[in-house]
């Protein structure tokens, strides 16, 4: 489960339509849609595996199950394409996952329901244990390339973030970032919320040094001068969107773990230390 402590996050200027039917999950603060040029898709999980992903790598179904399973979900919803089927500890219900969203069905999905598995005996929320599991991303997976890189003391922990110059919670993150020290944090450009967060990005990414003209904007709000090159931002829209952010500032951690949302001072240290623990 997650860090606790409050967590900030700014979404995206206008929801895209749904195209699943949407579990009723607790909402989360950072819950907009980014562009959808590219679809969704299932995340890299992280090689370490948590406790989470191994009960989901043990309730895997034999695949002549898996396939009639979704056969049967599927011709139930005309155009809804299952990614995954797994069994749950509740005898004939089973898991089908929907994009980055989770359903419960029988083998035959006559029924169908939405919402939260709890082990009220164990008094743990199953549907987010598996969420976060499948939000986990290999942090040695991220093009590093396209980041802007901000080295902090040593630079011994990691940290990438997906970011929009227009996103005031991004900018109370950098304001917490400058209490923490040894870390290498990796800002990829995420222009989703205003029709000028693209060309901000581009000032920023295309300035002679980037990661202070991004700490100048995002700390003392000094604008980035006009410029123009080569950016990666499209890259980066098609990146964010594939790892389902949906919101900014998204805080990839080096041991797999993200977080959607700023996070407290506290919280945020305790997630960095928490990366060799792993």
């Amino acid at each position: 489960m997650g860090v606790s402590g409050a967590v900030w996050a700014q979404p995206a200027a206008t929801p895209a339509p749904a195209t699943t039917p949407a579990p009723a999950t607790t909402p989360a603060p950072a819950a907009a849609p980014a562009p959808s040029a590219v679809p969704a898709t299932e995340t890299t999980p992280a090689e370490s595996m948590s406790p989470a992903a191994k009960a989901a790598d043990d309730a895997a179904l034999p695949a002549a199950q898996t396939q009639a399973i979704t056969k049967a979900f599927e011709a139930q919803f005309p155009g809804i394409h299952v990614d995954g089927v797994r069994s749950t500890p509740v005898p004939g219900i089973f898991e089908v996952q929907v994009g980055m969203d989770l359903l419960y069905t029988n083998a035959t999905a006559t029924y169908v329901f939405q919402g939260s598995l709890i082990d009220a005996k164990a008094k743990r929320d199953l549907t987010a244990e598996r969420l976060e599991t499948l939000q986990q991303v290999a942090f040695d997976t991220l093009p590093l390339k396209d980041a802007i890189k901000i080295v902090k003391g040593d630079g011994s922990r990691k940290l990438a973030t997906f970011e929009d110059p227009n996103c005031p919670y991004c900018k109370q993150l950098h304001q917490t970032m400058q209490s923490v020290d040894n870390v290498t944090v990796y800002v990829f450009l995420y222009p989703i919320l205003a029709p000028d967060s693209m060309s901000k990005s581009r000032d920023i990414w295309c300035a002679k040094d980037p990661a202070k003209a991004w700490t100048d904007w995002m700390v003392d709000g000094k604008p980035a001068a006009k410029a123009d090159c080569k950016t990666p931002l499209q890259a980066n829209l098609a990146l964010g969107q594939k790892l389902n952010v949906q919101g900014t500032p998204a805080l990839f951690f080096a041991n797999g773990t993200r977080v959607n949302g700023a996070l407290p001072l506290d919280s945020l240290k305790q997630k960095l230390d928490a990366e060799g623990k792993s």
